[in-house]
């Protein structure tokens, strides 16, 4: 797991979404282009979620930040 955690990162600005597989995640290359990364916090003993349902539930993240 790297980066913040996805309700601690500002995304009220532009933004776009990288999403990596669940097995390999974004590669180097895509990593260093970022401005930064988030991460999803798992508990117990779920490793990943699929990429869809990360990809969801980041994309409400931005829109709850954004509706304040």
């Amino acid at each position: 797991m790297t980066g913040k955690e996805h309700f601690e990162a500002d995304m009220k600005g532009p933004i776009a979404l990288v999403i990596g597989s669940e097995g390999e995640g974004v590669s180097r290359l895509v990593k260093e282009k970022c401005d930064f990364t988030v991460s999803i916090p798992m508990k117990g003993k779920i490793e990943s979620l699929n990429a869809s349902v990360a990809a969801g539930l980041l994309m409400y993240e931005v829109v709850r930040q954004r509706k304040g």
